[in-house]
């Protein structure tokens, strides 16, 4: 009998419990069922999203779950239920969770895709957003602002998730910390894959953005942890750091043009982080360091070859008694236990010193309060190549203590010091990226707190016996990788589609050209048969195209009696012209963009062109924006403009294209400016544009240019401009060369076409 009671007693035990556990699972197909299930939710519940299209859907899910019993708006199937249109989610409670959805094919109503927030009155605490995606969920308008995660409250996470393709204004992600119940919030954003975003063309690019200027000096305690930013471009700053109490940790940056930056806040830790670069961008950073009480440990950074902004390690310049949305002075930074393998003077102090315009710029912009106690100790740098300078200083580096870091290069930078030896080390290729010192080197500084570094970027144990300089010690397991892609993002999404075979149309007249454009596919190839194509329209493109000539003997003609452009350049085309001509009327541009809704950068690439008797060659709109615009072995003669990248004009720092490549072509009769390339705005921190100008030959033009300045380049950052031939140009300046940013003339040749001008400190408006 006593057993008999015991198993029954146990049975209804394990019934009651299971009953406990079960989900009560509410499906739904429509937003008003939707709505509904919200309303009379309860804690434990699940409200399963039908498969298929959920168009203009803006949900505001809410309620009060539990920490065993948490309310959950998931996907019936994961990768199945998409979000397009017009459509946000805004979440209010406690302990919400969000399962699976893919926003994709629309853009958010208001300034955020996914908020942390329904109102003031009902803000999420200890709420999740896992396994979800949000792909080119981008706004029609580039200059429209939003965030596609905003955090609010605490305690709340992302996780699991692909978020990429953000082209317009604003971060990608943004922790808000406005109000008492949104500091202090230990929020985590965890375990994703932040695919390529585009360069944007000026600041407002960044992945994650963690507070703001005005609540900078505010407790987060955010946690950015175990995440991949994959060729995160859209601004020089993937993450910037704006809070105090932040953390960065066992993140990869892969090939990412920017830094992780510790803009404003105090008392970040950054350990354990890996940044990839390569041999092909000056543009991909490492860590850039502001303000006080950073720890930077761990980190690995391999081939990153940008300078100053975008150094490996840049160590800034502070504005003495700076206001709260400028530079602070650097103070109390503890950088130890990092690897710079194959890195271009990865140290750089100073960063940002600009005493030299005070001309042009007022005091209170000035940076000349230097790093104070910094302690940069127990590094490796390693180059394969040698590099004699590893450390590059803009001014005194009377405040930084080097302890103890060693090279493999002779130092023969103009810092000079006993903390930084020589030493004839080596390393072991392990797996991809990835160089370990051959044997540790175990005799390391022991400074202030030290005995806290106790675990290395693996986590491998740091003791007595067993440690290294650098941030690996050994030994190191067999088929260690610094980068694992299995582990971040979802478990469902395929973000790479597979490429297609670049299909030929074979084409001979204007009938079949217009059709085969508006047929082809992404990536395909027109050629054009020898001949005339009278075209009354203009030609389209909003996809990967080439056009060229089947004989590179005999280009094929293009002449238009279009009426505003014989190319209309649509968000994501991608247009590359070879060995063909083309013809205007004088009246309509050779390519114009869309006056507006540009919401994704174009292309342009020309290559063996003659275009002649168009109005202006390139004709832009403001919000436009071109990664790149490259032209070679071309000609263009007897036009009115030629390129006209110069819409952007907020002074914001903005600009109409990344790249501007203009070699071995010759202009000819161009009535006005061969090129206006314009960025505006005293923002010294973005890429702020690349204008290559060699072996090209200018003449006869700019005879009606108001201005007497035949190439407009104002406020660009990069400028290359040699081996050029200038006859016969009646202009009074050719170009302005910004000599604060590096920039002089080559070897140009210069016959009765004014001068090229080099102004050393350029005035720009003031941004901020």
């Amino acid at each position: 009998m006593k057993k008999i009671l015991l198993v029954s007693s146990i049975l209804v035990l394990f019934v009651s419990c299971a009953k406990q556990s079960q989900v009560n699972s509410i499906k739904v197909t429509n937003i008003n069922e939707l709505n509904q299930a919200i309303k009379n939710c309860n804690a434990g519940d699940n409200i399963v999203l039908a498969n298929g299209v959920w168009n203009d859907a803006q949900i505001e899910f809410y309620g009060k779950g539990t920490k065993e019993k948490p309310i959950i708006l998931s996907a019936e199937e994961k990768g199945k239920v998409t979000i397009e249109g017009v459509s946000n989610l805004k979440i209010g409670g406690t302990y919400l969770e969000v399962h699976g959805l893919y926003f994709k094919n629309g853009h958010t109503p208001t300034k955020n895709v996914i908020q942390f927030k329904i109102n003031n009155d009902s803000i999420a605490n200890n709420c999740k957003v896992t396994q979800c995606v949000i792909e080119e969920f981008t706004q029609t308008d580039r200059d429209v602002s939003d965030h596609w995660v905003e955090f609010w409250g605490r305690y709340n996470e992302l996780s699991n998730c692909y978020l990429t393709g953000k082209s317009n204004f604003g971060p990608t992600i943004m922790i808000r910390l406005e109000g008492n119940e949104n500091i202090y919030n230990y929020h985590k954003i965890i375990n994703n894959h932040f695919g390529p975003r585009p360069r944007k063309g000026g600041p407002h690019g960044e992945t994650i953005q963690l507070g703001d200027s005005g609540t900078s000096m505010t407790p987060s305690h955010t946690l950015v942890a175990n995440n991949f930013f994959e060729r995160c471009n859209g601004e020089i700053e993937i993450i910037s750091s704006k809070s105090n109490f932040n953390e960065f940790r066992n993140n990869v940056f892969f090939e990412s043009e920017g830094s992780l930056v510790l803009r404003h806040g105090n008392y970040a830790t950054i350990d354990g982080n890996v940044f990839i670069g390569n041999d092909n961008s000056k543009f991909i950073g490492g860590i850039r360091v502001i303000n006080t009480g950073h720890w930077i440990t761990n980190n690995y950074f391999y081939k990153i070859k940008g300078a100053e902004f975008r150094s490996a390690l840049a160590v800034m310049n502070g504005i003495p008694k700076s206001p709260l949305n400028r530079y602070n002075q650097v103070t109390d930074v503890v950088v130890a236990h990092n690897s710079f393998i194959d890195c271009i003077s990865p140290w750089q102090f100073s960063v940002g010193s600009n005493v030299g315009q005070s001309a042009v710029l007022p005091a209170t912009e000035i940076r000349s309060a230097r790093p104070e106690r910094i302690v940069v100790a127990n590094n490796v740098i390693y180059n394969e190549i040698p590099n004699e300078n590893p450390i590059v200083n803009y001014d005194e580096v009377d405040g930084v203590k080097f302890k103890n870091n060693i090279t493999n290069s002779d130092n023969k930078s103009e810092v000079k010091t006993n903390g930084l030896k020589t030493k004839d080390i080596s390393v072991v290729k392990k797996t991809d990226n990835l160089y370990v010192l051959n044997e540790n080197i175990n005799k390391v500084y022991a400074g202030f707190d030290f005995e806290t570094i106790t675990k290395d970027i693996f986590g491998n144990e740091r003791t007595s016996k067993n440690n290294s300089i650098g941030a690996i010690v050994n030994p190191v397991k067999e088929k260690a990788v610094l980068i694992d892609k299995s582990k971040y993002g979802t478990d469902w999404f395929q973000e790479y589609n597979k490429k297609t075979e670049a299909k030929t149309h074979n084409i001979s007249t204007s009938e079949a050209l217009i059709t085969a454009l508006k047929e082809a596919k992404s990536g395909a190839v027109i050629s054009l048969k020898e001949g005339t194509y009278n075209l009354n329209s203009s030609l389209i493109i909003d996809k990967h195209i080439t056009i060229v000539s089947s004989d590179i003997n005999n280009k094929p003609e293009l002449v238009f009696t279009s009426e505003k452009t014989a190319f209309e350049m649509q968000p994501k085309g991608n247009l590359m012209l070879v060995n063909i001509t083309l013809k205007g009327n004088k009246f309509q541009n050779t390519f114009t963009t869309l006056d507006k809704n540009m919401s994704k950068a174009y292309d342009l690439f020309i290559d063996n062109v003659e275009i002649k008797d168009f109005k202006s060659v390139l004709e832009v709109s403001k919000g436009s924006f071109a990664d790149t615009v490259s032209v070679t072995n071309s000609v263009i003669k007897n036009c009115e403009r030629g390129f006209m990248l110069n819409k952007e004009t907020n002074d914001g720092g903005d600009y109409n294209a990344e790249f501007v490549t203009i070699t071995n072509t010759t202009f000819d009769n161009i009535q006005e400016v061969v090129l206006d390339y314009y960025r505006g705005g005293y923002d010294e921190s973005t890429i702020g544009g690349n204008l290559t100008l060699k072996n090209n030959t200018f003449t006869n033009s700019g005879k009606a240019e108001k201005d007497q300045v035949l190439i407009k380049n104002r406020g660009i950052v990069n400028v290359e401009l040699a081996n050029n031939t200038f006859k016969n140009n009646p202009v009074k300046i050719i170009a302005i060369l910004w000599g604060e940013k590096g920039q002089e003339p080559g070897e140009n040749t210069i016959i009765n076409s004014g001068k090229i001008e080099v102004v050393q400190n350029l005035e720009l408006k003031l941004m901020y």
